[in-house]
């Protein structure tokens, strides 16, 4: 069906509906010698005669009123599936889609779930948590959450967090076995879990705050993991010191499982960001949402750094 053969047969819909030709043009906001000249073209396209016209009235033929009880199921799906996308732009209703890095997932998503569920009872959010980045328009994602990097550059990039303070932490154990790091370069020799999110990716670098300025310091290497959340649970049991996010390890700081280390020198990431593909035509789902990772978001804290891929997100 080409498009005019739709927009001709809306406005058979309104004209038999209305039974005049003025009232259908006022709805269509057509003047009614356009909307006559198109019911003949419509007409003469069929090859049937579906309007019979006086001066007073319009009536359907046969044939218009068989088509005409045809089409009005149709319009009428039309229009409620018109109506149902109103109400999703206006009102947060339907599925939320998200990818989210996994320390992104348990920093910005997980505080709010249960607030932003309980406010929206209409909406399902579905949450995709993986290290890599993903083209979140071919794979259909509302929106992803990482740190800046990770956004693609036509996205738009909304701050969901302040910058997030780094902590290099190890079990009581270890470094009563091992000693303790009095300075960066000590972690040369030490069982350091690294991070390395992809293979071609190089690894992770530690980065440290001294005298105001960053400084890359080479680490020694034991284990080498793709996943912060691991990695935590390696430091626990002992297997090594890990560079981390301080609200990553805060639940295992506060139960003494883990002890943070050159604490005077450590860094802040840059913090987290949502990222999505335009401002125009915005579900009321991912707005609402918007909303609220604003009004809960981290303060800022101290000096900044490029942050690792997953320790910032």
């Amino acid at each position: 069906m080409l498009p005019k053969d739709m927009a001709a047969l809306t406005a058979f819909v309104q004209v038999a509906e209305l039974h005049s030709f003025r009232a259908a043009a006022a709805r269509l906001g057509v003047t009614p010698s356009a909307l006559s000249q198109t019911m003949r073209q419509l007409e003469e396209r069929l090859g049937a005669r579906l309007l019979n016209r006086t001066t007073r009235s319009v009536s359907l033929t046969d044939a218009g009123g068989r088509l005409f009880d045809q089409l009005r199921p149709a319009f009428g799906q039309i229009g409620g599936a018109l109506e149902d996308l109103n109400r999703q732009r206006e009102r947060p209703v339907g599925t939320l889609r998200i990818h989210a890095t996994p320390g992104a997932a348990a920093v910005v998503v997980a505080p709010v779930w249960q607030s932003f569920l309980s406010a929206y009872p209409d909406v399902q959010l579905e949450l995709r948590v993986d290290q890599a980045p993903a083209d979140i328009v071919a794979m259909r994602f509302d929106a992803m959450i990482g740190c800046q990097e990770h956004l693609a550059t036509d996205m738009v990039g909304v701050r969901a967090t302040g910058p997030m303070r780094i902590a290099v932490v190890a079990a009581p154990a270890y470094l009563e076995r091992y000693g303790q790091p009095r300075t960066p370069e000590d972690l040369l020799s030490h069982r350091c879990i690294r991070y390395r999110f992809a293979p071609d990716q190089p690894l992770s670098e530690w980065s440290f705050i001294r005298d105001g300025q960053v400084q890359r310091v080479p680490v020694g290497s034991r284990v080498i993991l793709n996943s912060s959340e691991l990695a935590l649970r390696a430091a626990i049991d002992g297997v090594g010191i890990t560079y981390t996010v301080d609200a990553h390890a805060q639940v295992f700081l506060r139960s003494g499982l883990l002890v943070k280390v050159l604490e005077e020198v450590s860094p802040s990431s840059e913090g987290l960001w949502v990222g999505y593909p335009s401002r125009r035509h915005m579900s009321a789902a991912l707005r609402a949402f918007l909303d609220m990772v604003r009004d809960t978001g981290h303060s800022p804290g101290a000096a900044l750094i490029n942050p690792i891929p997953e320790t910032s997100g």
